[in-house]
């Protein structure tokens, strides 16, 4: 009876502290990161609710992207038939919702991006880039999105989906077509008003991707191999 009465005790304990906690962050995109506790929480270290926040802000970031990505290029939802960038942004993340049946789930993601990249691709270049940027994403989660004491997340693979965010990064930043024109437009062009919002929100994500790395690597007293990755090569990391 011990064990039982320890974690009753312990959801009492946690409960009750949710009516003392502070006041939640006024962002500036009106978006709500509080949640109420729920009893599996008990189930939960406090490296399980770290894991779970960092991969709420992580996808959080790959739908503004996605989003802003739209917006940029509209001539890629159209492709696809979308009425505007909104549409086409959810329909990609609505897969979230399904991931156990979603395709997604099963994507090759590393030939996704070169398709996404690829001059002769006729199709949605904006959701053959992030719908493989999401799979390895997910991927790095072992395909979860909630995490208890008994799940483990790698930190080598959360230290690999690192770098190859950084490969998408510099292969949007600098892929063009024949012609000279970018294979999809994030940045600024030669005379228009500098625009790193790209830069910055893929920066977020290579950061929350590390720094989770580090935890778990701390966790597990398990080192990370750090390795000189050479973006330019468009090669990715396995994971």
């Amino acid at each position: 009876m011990r064990y039982p009465l320890f974690s009753f005790l312990l959801f009492l304990l946690i409960t009750g502290l949710s009516g003392c906690a502070g006041k939640p962050i006024e962002r500036r995109d009106g978006a709500a990161t509080e949640r109420s506790y729920a009893l599996s929480d008990v189930a939960k270290s406090d490296v399980d609710r770290i894991a779970e926040m960092t991969q709420r802000e992580v996808l959080a970031g790959l739908r503004r992207l996605t989003l802003k990505l739209y917006k940029r290029n509209p001539a890629e939802f159209r492709k696809a038939g979308h009425a505007d960038a909104d549409a086409a942004t959810r329909v990609l993340f609505d897969e979230l919702t399904r991931w156990e049946a979603s395709q997604l789930r099963r994507l090759d993601w590393a030939t996704e991006f070169r398709t996404a990249f690829d001059p002769a691709h006729p199709g949605d270049r904006v959701h053959a880039c992030m719908s493989a940027l999401l799979a390895m994403v997910m991927a790095a989660y072992e395909q979860r999105q909630a995490f208890y004491l008994t799940d483990s997340l790698e930190a080598q693979k959360l230290y690999n989906s690192a770098r190859n965010i950084e490969v998408v990064a510099w292969k949007l930043a600098n892929a063009r077509l024949e012609d000279g024109r970018p294979v999809l437009l994030s940045n600024s062009l030669p005379g228009e008003t500098p625009n790193l919002s790209f830069e910055r929100e893929f920066g977020k994500l290579i950061a929350q991707q590390d720094l989770l790395a580090l935890v778990m690597e701390d966790r597990d007293n398990r080192s990370i191999t750090r390795v000189l990755h050479n973006v330019a090569a468009f090669v990715f990391l396995p994971l």
